[in-house]
């Protein structure tokens, strides 16, 4: 996918432009080492960068590596790689393992203010430690809705509610229609939903300087509880996505309706127009408690490894890969959004089903901003799939969750006890 267009968007008067950059960057364009400059990236980013270094390579003589990684296996290889001295020169970074890879030395603060520039403020955020930034944002993918346009009509609605009662109200609608489907996609094993009602009931999560749990809160309970209520009350399936490994088609076929999901939703919807036909959908903000609020997503960035011996040509990469060109490219190829906000203000991007996207990047929810917090949203998600299953009482699940968290966060709670860690 997307090969042909690779051509027609890289010309040489865009490649060009990469050298003033590079120039800046203390790089001369043809002294470049012969080896390659070494990239790690994961998921569809790992996959489609290739298919942005031709132009790189032109304006600078520098050939680019780039290794894609399996995103459960990446974690542990970064921090074997960083253990062992083999760090690539550039490496991706999911927004939430900046904070970790910045705490060990991994990574390098960024050199140039202007590399993280006009930013969407929320996203830039996520990336800083200490008030540094240590990673340019590059790849987001925020939350919405995708619906069934058809079906919500059916039931009376023409768009999703905007609050969490009017979407229960509006599940029971369609529910009633359609007894032996389901309204909301939402499976077991996907953490991004619940961790979304958390931030958007205002649980914090985490006390005491982050370093217990906090989830036998009125506002933990009361996400975990809705949550809950959603599955035991019919209105989404209790399955894991190794149960429905084709969520695009459970969407098409109807079986469910309202599907929290990220833009790479979008292309797979292109692909598949025979199945769900472009005016049988549309896209919406999550509801929240009493209305709209912010929404958890997956979005990366790109950082700077300390092991590399080329930083000025690394950061460089980062540059190119940042770019406004690059980014659009990249929104085409693998639909993620673009960080920088001048990358929204052309033609490209004023397809209104974007528009809840945008939206969302401005209001993006805020993890804790501690190393253990990928551990921790497994630990959330397995105590909900406990009260789902009805093997423990909230009560219970909640109580078992705090203890849990609070195990992990031990290390941290000595560091900050003895004063190491603010």
């Amino acid at each position: 996918m997307g090969d042909d267009r690779t051509v027609d968007e890289w010309t040489r008067r865009r490649a060009l432009g990469l050298l003033p950059a590079l120039a800046a960057a203390g790089c001369a364009p043809r002294r470049a080492s012969n080896r390659p400059l070494a990239m790690w990236a994961m998921s569809w980013e790992g996959d489609y960068s290739p298919l942005l270094m031709p132009a790189f390579t032109a304006a600078t003589g520098i050939d680019v590596d780039v290794q894609s990684l399996p995103t459960t296996a990446s974690h542990e290889k970064l921090l074997t790689a960083f253990a062992g001295g083999a760090m690539p020169d550039v490496l991706m970074l999911f927004n939430g393992w900046v904070q970790e890879f910045a705490t060990i030395g991994a990574i390098a603060p960024v050199t140039s203010p202007a590399l993280v520039r006009d930013m969407f403020p929320g996203v830039l955020e996520s990336t800083r430690v200490a008030g540094r930034d240590y990673a340019v944002p590059w790849s987001v993918a925020p939350q919405v809705q995708f619906y069934r346009r058809d079906i919500l009509a059916q039931a009376g609605y023409e768009r999703p509610p905007e609050d969490w009662d009017g979407w229960r109200t509006m599940a029971a609608a369609i529910k009633r229609r359609r007894p032996d489907d389901y309204v909301f996609l939402m499976l077991l094993n996907w953490p991004t939903g619940l961790v979304t009602m958390l931030s958007q009931a205002g649980a914090t999560m985490l006390r005491d300087n982050d370093t217990r749990g906090a989830f036998q809160t009125p506002e933990a309970r009361a996400a975990f509880s809705y949550y809950a209520s959603l599955y035991t009350d019919g209105f989404a399936p209790m399955a894991l996505s190794t149960e429905i490994q084709d969520p695009v088609a459970a969407f098409a076929t109807g079986y469910c309706s309202v599907w929290p999901s990220g833009p790479p939703t979008l292309k797979d919807f292109a692909r598949r127009a025979d199945l769900i036909p472009r005016d049988r959908w549309d896209t919406a903000r999550l509801a929240g408690p009493h209305g709209l609020g912010p929404v958890s997503g997956l979005s990366a960035s790109l950082c700077v490894s300390t092991q590399t011996r080329r930083p000025r040509e690394a950061w460089a990469l980062v540059r190119h890969l940042t770019s406004i060109d690059s980014e659009l490219t990249y929104q085409r190829l693998i639909g993620n959004l673009p960080a920088r906000r001048d990358a929204w203000h052309g033609p490209q991007l004023a397809d209104p089903v974007l528009r809840p996207f945008a939206e969302q990047m401005r209001q993006p929810a805020a993890a804790p901003r501690v190393i253990e917090w990928e551990r921790i949203q497994i630990e959330i998600q397995l105590a909900a799939e406990r009260i789902v299953r009805k093997v423990e009482t909230l009560d219970g699940a909640l109580a078992g969750l705090n203890r849990r968290v609070d195990r992990l966060l031990a290390k941290r709670r000595a560091l900050v006890e003895a004063g190491k860690i603010s």
